[in-house]
């Protein structure tokens, strides 16, 4: 789910590009930045596309399991784990005014689109319900400590915080025989 959801913002920012750009110049492209080595492996003007960190949700945790009526029976699934993306955009350009440009369309993409539903976007797989993007403001220290954690040097760049991913393991943790009658006779003494 979390590559459906990263190649989702991707395809659709790619989109906005063309339309606001006239051109596949500056694609959007999911991928790692650098390699192990310390190598770009995000190509020359482009925009990077990459998961830098997750979270889970845990203000809207579930507690309880799940239950679903499938095929006559009671099915019983753990509960989904919510999760936050950090997602980074950066932009390696050849021209910094180019990667400037592209960063700024990724800030006005957001700005206009900043909630994607699949009745809004057809193209936003069924399984996730809503996906909302919000900007990040780091300090200078924080963006130093994300690129030495990425191991390259800094590109412009924005991170997005996108709420919300669920995920789901659909192994039933129990089997059991629905609900076909309630006893309403309650006998007090």
């Amino acid at each position: 789910m979390l590559d459906i959801a990263l190649k989702f913002l991707a395809q659709e920012l790619n989109a906005y590009l063309l339309t606001r750009t006239g051109s596949d110049f500056g694609k959007a492209e999911m991928t790692r930045l650098v390699d192990d080595t310390g190598k770009y492996v995000l190509k020359e003007d482009q925009l990077g596309v990459s998961l830098i960190h997750l979270e889970e949700e845990r203000i809207l945790k579930s507690q309880m399991p799940e239950t679903r009526l499938t095929g006559g029976k009671h099915v019983v699934l753990e509960p989904p784990l919510k999760l936050n993306l950090h997602i980074l955009y950066a932009a390696r350009f050849t021209h910094y005014d180019q990667a400037l440009r592209y960063l700024a369309h990724v800030l006005t993409f957001f700005q206009a689109h900043s909630s994607f539903t699949p009745e809004a976007y057809p193209g936003l797989d069924g399984r996730i319900e809503k996906l909302t993007a919000e900007l990040q403001s780091l300090s200078y220290e924080q963006v130093n400590q994300v690129w030495a954690f990425i191991g390259g040097k800094q590109l412009p760049s924005a991170i997005y915080k996108v709420r919300m991913v669920l995920l789901q393991d659909t192994a039933q943790t129990s089997i059991q025989q629905p609900l076909t009658q309630l006893d309403t006779n309650l006998h007090f003494r």
